[in-house]
């Protein structure tokens, strides 16, 4: 019961205060320091100032999962667009009749794996229990928890995909690139997302190396190999993220093909420490903004 009265707190009282104040205190309550906004130095404290300073009305089409497909094909192709089956205005609305055997079903505003459904065989699924599901994800608002602002307009939809899977690694790898004005400085790979109750995270460099730390989750003793495409991968990473401060973009390697995941401007929230800290540091150096008096 404890955990309501906090989502509750959270989505109404919490979400009337001004978005800075907001910010100051859930940073020192998550990150237990106090938020430097004048002279921000770690990744974390970037993220909250581009928060607060960065506001590009693009940045909504860029987060909103199904609007998100035009404007990346625009940039870089069709090709990279993983096919979209179906969008309804509410998990009630789902045409299933339509749907192929095994399809993907994603809530367009949220972030992360809330509100993601994964089907891979359509007459063993319980539709009533998915529908629930995605009622609650619907109800998920980025922007109240975190003041990730880029949400606060996106239209609550389902969106039905196709259904990818590696035939090397047996799974849909997720390959996240960190941007920084069209240059990649760094990467994660989830692994095991579908075996695990807790994914991997390992983290490396643009060249592929190796990163010593971890961040929200544990790494994986045994390194992810690097993908075939890798360097297509670094190339529509770094067109995507032209013109922006950061932004993380990520991409899937399905049999040798690359395809477009999302666009996500505020890893974690910048509310998750790196471990070891230093790394904060390491990554803030990367994000060059002006800073504010």
């Amino acid at each position: 019961m404890l955990r309501p009265i906090k989502e509750w707190v959270l989505d109404n009282v919490l979400s009337l205060i001004p978005d800075k104040a907001y910010l100051k205190l859930k940073y020192r309550v998550v990150m237990h320091k106090k938020l430097n906004l004048n002279n921000p130095k770690t990744f974390n404290e970037k993220l909250q100032w581009l928060k607060l300073y960065n506001r590009k009305p693009e940045y909504t089409t860029m987060v909103d999962k199904y609007a998100v497909k035009e404007y990346v094909a625009s940039k870089i192709g069709e090709s990279y667009i993983i096919p979209t089956l179906g969008v309804w205005d509410k998990p009630e609305d789902i045409d299933w009749d339509s749907m192929p055997n095994q399809f993907v079903l994603k809530t367009t505003h949220g972030g992360g794996n809330l509100g993601v459904v994964v089907v891979k065989d359509k007459l063993s699924i319980d539709k009533e229990v998915i529908i629930q599901n995605l009622k609650k994800s619907m109800k998920l608002d980025l922007y109240k928890r975190n003041r990730e602002w880029p949400y606060k307009n996106v239209p609550k939809r389902i969106l039905a995909e196709a259904f990818l899977e590696d035939k090397t690694t047996q799974e849909l790898r997720d390959y996240k690139f960190f941007c920084f004005d069209g240059k990649v400085k760094a990467l994660f790979i989830a692994t095991d997302r579908q075996t695990r109750e807790e994914p991997y995270f390992n983290f490396f460099d643009g060249d592929f190396n190796s990163l010593d730390f971890k961040q929200g989750h544990p790494r994986n003793v045994v390194l992810p190999e690097k993908p075939s495409t890798f360097e297509k991968m670094k190339e529509v990473a770094a067109t995507l993220s032209k013109g922006i401060p950061h932004v993380r973009v990520d991409l899937y390697e399905v049999n040798g093909r690359v395809y477009f995941g999302e666009m996500t401007f505020f890893h974690f929230g910048g509310i998750v420490p790196f471990e070891p800290e230093v790394w904060d540091y390491k990554f803030g150096e990367m994000i060059k903004i002006p800073m504010i008096n």
